[in-house]
């Protein structure tokens, strides 16, 4: 198998058919008839998984995996890509804001520059002023507290080779942010400059954004709990000091009223600072509870194509 071009559906049904002709048409002018297109549903509450079946009866290049229920977005992708078998794998989103005819520049561009990966990047963030102010903070934050070169929005259209595939599936998180993934894997990556259309409205709510933020820089950095340590610290010998000069000020200088409003600002500044610092403690442990219990990341229901052999459909 030359080209596996992998999807996941979620409120997908308006998206798949066009989706599954260009995607054709792409691989086709390829790779000719070498391909597979492998469609992960998660859970799709619409009627996508229907569609796509019906596209694995008519066509034996399509592969439906069938998840038993909604995991997010990016534990499907990995699942998806695990049950690819080209040398080279086509990740992209279905909703079309990402073109499938991409595969072609990017292979062209896999080809000259003898790379592992060729990743889509967009010069300016789609979406509202919220979103493109969100993504400028949250890419320079996470560089500065994971030490990690994630590139700046970039796209989940990218083509890679077999072997760098076989080595980003390696990562048995549990708890997947897999834009990080993608760098940490290593080998040599090319970005392409891309364009996203805007064909569907963000599935990500503000509450699911900042839990994928949170998630992204505590799966890949102890930083905010040295940087607690050392906050601590600091309150500690500040404090210190403070109650020496109002020692000296209290025998030597002058006595003052002690502030009732100070007082409790105070209090309340502290038990804030205890309490987030629990509260990240807390972040902490919670992935080591969830990956300890090495539970899969997904469960997949049923795997439809035609063709599928049954080794494949025990993976």
């Amino acid at each position: 198998m030359k080209l596996s071009i992998v999807t996941p559906l979620y409120y997908s049904e308006l998206y798949i058919n066009e989706f599954y002709k260009r995607s054709t048409s792409a691989a086709r002018e390829l790779v000719g008839n070498d391909y597979e297109i492998i469609f992960v549903n998660d859970g799709s509450p619409d009627n996508s998984l229907d569609i796509a079946v019906k596209l694995s009866e008519l066509d034996d290049h399509v592969i439906v995996v069938d998840l038993s229920r909604n995991f997010g977005h990016h534990r499907p992708m990995m699942t998806g890509l695990s049950y690819a078998s080209g040398e080279r794998i086509f990740l992209l989103d279905s909703d079309l804001e990402e073109d499938p005819e991409w595969v072609v520049n990017f292979s062209r561009q896999m080809d000259e520059e003898n790379c592992d990966v060729v990743y889509g990047v967009q010069l300016k963030r789609k979406g509202g002023l919220f979103e493109r102010f969100s993504g400028e903070i949250f890419y320079p934050l996470f560089r500065f507290l994971t030490g990690i070169n994630l590139p700046s929005n970039p796209a989940t259209a990218r083509l890679m080779t077999k072997r760098y595939v076989e080595a980003l599936l390696l990562h048995q998180e549990r708890e997947i942010a897999i834009r990080p993934l993608f760098v940490i894997t290593g080998f040599i990556q090319s970005p392409q400059i891309i364009r996203k259309h805007s064909t569907s409205p963000s599935t990500y709510s503000l509450p699911r954004k900042i839990g994928v933020f949170i998630n992204s820089i505590t799966s890949f950095s102890s930083l905010p709990l040295v940087f607690a340590f050392y906050l601590g610290l600091f309150i500690s010998i500040s404090s210190l000091g403070y109650m020496g000069y109002l020692f000296v000020e209290y025998f030597f200088i002058t006595t003052k009223a002690i502030g009732y409003t100070s007082l409790m600002v105070s209090i309340w500044f502290l038990a804030g600072l205890i309490i987030f610092f629990i509260g990240l403690q807390g972040i902490y442990i919670s992935k080591i509870f969830f990956e300890v219990k090495k539970r899969p990341y997904t469960i997949v229901r049923q795997v439809y194509n035609k063709n599928l052999n049954k080794s494949k459909i025990d993976k």
